[in-house]
């Protein structure tokens, strides 16, 4: 299978998983301003989500634009990614509605640590069939971000429990961790 097919697919999940959020979001009875306040609380999940989602296509793209040969392994990587994104509607609505108390912030913290596990995996298997010294390879290096970012969600799954504010701070500093531009894979193609 060409990768043109694998993206096109990814890119089809993921804007249905981005209908779904909003769809979520119901419609207020009353008129005022009032009555959107109780939405509050849905609308800022859906906006962390949206920018969470938007980190995960923009980064599939560039490390899909690396790919020269789509296997079994890295078809299965891709759907294992998608799955756990694909609860993001869930969880984000669940952690919207119920005013991000504990236990739907930890889940929500939960669902992004296995999302970022799956990235992680998705990338192992295309730097496996294309070598140590494949572009991806090359443009990753290190990964700080990517090895940082677990531990993050640990850390704030673990204060969902204890500080729900703080678990929720986490949750935006790793997505401004990613939403600064990652220019490693782009240099590589642009030289």
């Amino acid at each position: 299978m060409g990768k043109n097919r694998l993206e096109a697919f990814s890119d089809g999940v993921l804007a249905i998983i981005i209908t779904i959020m909003v769809l979520e979001m119901k419609v207020p009875h009353g008129t005022d301003l009032a009555a959107l306040q109780p939405l509050l609380p849905v609308f800022l999940s859906y906006v962390l989500s949206f920018v969470y989602v938007g980190i995960y296509w923009n980064n599939h793209h560039h490390m899909l634009h690396t790919v020269q040969k789509v296997t079994g392994g890295v078809m299965w990587a891709n759907l294992h990614l998608l799955f756990w994104l694909s609860l993001f509607p869930f969880a984000t609505g669940w952690m919207g509605e119920n005013h991000f108390t504990p236990l739907p912030t930890a889940l929500y913290g939960g669902v992004l640590l296995m999302a970022g596990v799956a990235y992680w995996l998705l990338q192992q298997c295309i730097i496996s069939v294309h070598g140590r010294e494949s572009a991806l390879a090359q443009a990753i290096g290190r990964d700080f971000k990517g090895k940082a970012s677990p531990f993050l969600y640990l850390s704030a799954i673990g204060l969902a429990f204890v500080n729900v504010w703080l678990a929720n701070i986490i949750f935006v500093l790793v997505a401004l961790m990613w939403l600064i531009p990652d220019r490693r894979i782009e240099s590589r193609f642009s030289e």
